[in-house]
C-alpha cells in the first residue's frame, strides 16, 4: 500500500485486495493527529478495509480492522527494504497483468519474512513466480537451445533458462545445486515453506541471474531494488 497527500488533512492510498485487485482510496482527515484513520492507513498495513466502493473511481475509506502491521519488519531497516521492494514489485506486476491472485503471493511472502526466513531467498522465489505473469517465464525443464533434459550445467539470463554441456558457449558455469534450486524456487508452494537453508554460493548465483534477467526482459525499474543491490555488495 502506498499513499499520496491530498490537501492539508487527507490522503489517497492504493490498496491491493484479494477480491478487486488494486484500489485507489480516499482517506478523509487521515493525516490529522486526532483521526482514528491515521495509524491504520500507514504503509504496509494488512487488514479488512471497509469502503464506499466505486468501481473505476476513488473509493472512500470508512474504517479498518487491522490484522497485522508487521512491526518487526518496520524496526529493521534491511527487512523494511525487502518489504518495500516486495510491495512495489507486486504493484507493478499487477499493473502489467491485472491478476488479483498476486495478493496471496505477496501476503505469504511478507508473512514468511516476518517469521524470520531468509529475505533474499523469499524475494527471489517471488520474483521467479512473477515472471509468468509478466509474460517472460523461464524454461526450467530442458536446455533452452537444444531441448536436452540431461547434462544441464548452467543457467543463462540472456536465453532465459537452462543450458546443457553441449550448448554452452562461454557462459559462466554455476554449481549443480544452483541449477536444482532455481527449479525448486519456481515450483515450490510458498505457503509450505517452514525453513530455508541455502548456501551463500547458491543464493548469490540465483540472485545474480534474476537481477540480470529482470533488467533485460521485464522493463521494470523499481527504486526499491537499488537498495537491495547495495546490500548484495556487502
Amino acid at each position: 500500500m502506498n499513499e499520496v497527500n491530498y490537501g492539508e488533512s487527507s490522503k489517497v492510498i492504493n490498496i491491493l485486495t484479494k477480491e478487486y485487485g488494486l484500489i485507489g482510496v480516499m482517506c478523509k482527515g487521515a493525516k490529522s493527529m486526532k483521526s482514528r484513520l491515521r495509524a491504520v492507513t500507514m504503509r504496509f498495513t494488512y487488514g479488512f478495509f471497509y469502503l464506499y466502493y466505486k468501481e473505476g473511481k476513488l473509493s472512500l475509506l470508512k474504517d479498518v480492522d487491522v490484522i497485522d502491521s508487521f512491526p518487526l519488519l518496520h524496526s529493521d531497516i534491511v527487512l523494511l527494504g525487502f518489504l518495500n521492494y516486495i510491495t512495489e514489485l507486486t504493484q507493478q506486476v499487477f499493473k502489467e497483468c491485472g491478476d488479483a491472485s498476486l495478493f496471496s503471493f505477496m501476503l505469504i511472502t511478507i508473512q514468511k519474512l516476518n517469521a524470520g526466513l531468509d529475505p533474499f531467498v523469499l524475494t527471489n522465489i517471488l520474483e521467479i513466480k512473477y515472471l509468468d505473469y509478466l509474460g517472460v517465464g523461464l524454461n526450467l525443464d530442458a536446455c533452452i537451445r537444444c531441448g536436452r533434459q540431461e547434462e544441464i550445467v548452467t543457467i543463462d539470463p540472456d536465453d532465459g533458462g537452462y543450458l546443457c554441456i553441449h550448448c554452452v558457449q562461454g557462459e559462466k558455469i554455476v554449481s549443480l545445486k544452483t541449477v536444482k534450486m532455481l527449479r525448486m524456487y519456481y515450483y515450490v508452494d510458498l505457503d509450505s515453506i517452514s525453513s530455508l537453508n541455502i548456501s551463500e554460493e547458491v543464493k548469490q548465483e540465483i540472485n545474480s541471474f534474476l537481477t540480470r534477467y529482470y533488467d533485460r526482459y521485464t522493463g521494470l525499474y523499481l527504486k526499491s531494488k537499488d537498495f537491495l543491490k547495495k546490500l548484495e555488495s556487502f
